[in-house]
């Protein structure tokens, strides 16, 4: 393997090792719930219990 195989395959370990790390602590958007949710929730509970909406199942 010559010098400049050699040196573009650490690279290239270094990114994988970056990588790696980086989806390890990614964070599911899905499970943020932000201000403007609870309020949609908190309404959509309210119209639930005011009888405004049904469940399908």
């Amino acid at each position: 393997m010559t010098e400049e195989t050699k040196l573009i395959m650490k690279k290239l370990d270094a990114i994988k090792s970056e990588l790696d790390y980086i989806k390890g602590h990614l964070v599911d958007a899905d499970l943020i719930v932000t201000d403007d949710d609870l309020e949609a929730l908190e309404e959509a509970e309210k119209d639930r219990k005011a009888g405004k909406t049904k469940r399908l199942t």
